[in-house]
C-alpha cells in the first residue's frame, strides 16, 4: 500500500501539470495569437513556439497567411452609361491582431464589412470609366487607384491588403445582347458601304474601259481606212501601169475579178452564154469569134 507521503507527492505533480498546461500555449508558424483576461485583450503574440499565460488568461488565434476576400458580384453603371456584372477580390493579411479584433471580431465580420467597402470604392470607381477601359491596359491603372484607396481603410482594421484585382467583367445578358445587335447592324451597314463603293468604283473602272475600248477600235478603224486608202492608191497605180503596158491583159485580169467576186458565194446566174460578162470562156481573147 502506497504511503502518504507518495500520494501526496502524486497530487502536486497533477496539480503542478494541470497548472502548467493551463499556463502555456503553442503558436504555430502560421498562427499568430491575442491572449485575453475576462474577455479583454492582454498582448499580441506574433511569434511562433511555446509561449506562457496566466491560468485566467484565454487564446484567441488569427491567421498569419494571406487570405481572400471575394464578395458577391455587383452591377455598376459606367460613365457611358453601360451596365457591367463586376467579380472582384482582394488578398490580405493581418498584422495586428489586437485592433482586427477590436475593429471587426472575427473574420467573417471583417470580410462582410471590408468587402461593402471594397465593392463601394469599385462602384466610385467604375463610374468614372467607360467600357474600353476595363478592355484596355487602362484596367491596370484603375486597379492601383481602387487598392490606393483601400490601403488606408484596411490599416484601420489591422490589417495590411496585399492586391486587389476585378477577376471577370461580364455584360448583363439584356446588355449583351443589345451591344450584339448593334455590333451586328453596323458590321451590316459597313459591309453596304464597302458593297455601294465597290460597285461605284466597277462602274468608273468598266466606264474607263469602255472609252479607252471606244478609242482603241476608232483608232484602229482609221487606221484601217488610212492603210485601205493608201493600198487603194498603190493598187490603183499598179493597175494603171499595167494597162498602160497591155490593155488586153489587164481587161481580161478585171473580168477574172469579176468572176471571183461573182460567182464565189455560190450565186445562181441566169444569163445568155453569148453575153458578154462570159466573153473569155471560150476565146481567151475578147471580141474574137467562137
Amino acid at each position: 500500500m502506497a504511503s502518504p507521503k507518495l500520494i501526496a507527492t502524486g497530487v502536486v505533480v497533477v496539480i503542478a501539470a494541470v497548472v502548467a498546461s493551463m499556463c502555456m500555449f503553442t503558436v504555430r508558424q502560421d498562427q499568430q495569437a491575442l491572449v485575453l483576461q475576462f474577455g479583454n485583450p492582454v498582448h499580441a503574440v506574433s511569434e511562433p513556439g511555446l509561449h506562457f499565460k496566466l491560468p485566467i488568461q484565454n487564446v484567441e488565434y488569427y491567421e498569419r497567411r494571406i487570405l481572400e476576400l471575394d464578395p458577391p458580384v455587383q452591377q455598376v453603371l459606367l460613365s457611358d452609361q453601360k451596365r457591367v456584372n463586376v467579380d472582384s477580390f482582394a488578398r490580405w493579411k493581418i498584422v495586428d491582431p489586437l485592433q482586427f479584433r477590436q475593429r471587426a471580431t472575427n473574420t467573417a465580420n471583417f470580410v462582410q464589412l471590408f468587402g461593402q467597402r471594397l465593392n463601394s470604392v469599385i462602384r466610385g470607381e467604375l463610374a468614372q470609366a467607360p467600357l474600353v477601359a476595363l478592355l484596355s491596359d487602362n484596367r491596370s491603372q484603375i486597379m492601383e487607384k481602387i487598392q490606393s484607396t483601400l490601403i488606408e481603410p484596411a490599416k484601420e482594421f489591422g490589417v495590411e491588403l496585399i492586391d486587389v484585382r476585378i477577376g471577370r467583367t461580364d455584360l448583363p445578358q439584356e446588355t449583351s445582347q443589345a451591344v450584339y445587335n448593334r455590333m451586328r447592324s453596323s458590321r451590316i451597314a459597313e459591309a453596304a458601304q464597302l458593297r455601294a463603293e465597290g460597285e461605284e468604283l466597277k462602274a468608273k473602272i468598266q466606264a474607263e474601259a469602255d472609252r479607252e475600248r471606244v478609242g482603241i477600235l476608232a483608232e484602229a478603224r482609221r487606221q484601217a481606212e488610212v492603210l485601205r486608202g493608201e493600198g487603194d492608191g498603190q493598187r490603183n497605180i499598179v493597175l494603171g501601169e499595167a494597162y498602160g503596158k497591155d490593155a488586153s491583159f489587164f481587161e481580161f485580169y478585171r473580168s477574172l475579178e469579176a468572176y471571183r467576186e461573182a460567182l464565189s458565194d455560190g450565186s445562181t446566174m441566169v444569163i445568155s452564154p453569148d453575153s458578154e460578162f462570159f466573153q473569155y470562156f471560150n476565146n481567151s481573147t475578147p471580141g474574137a469569134s467562137r
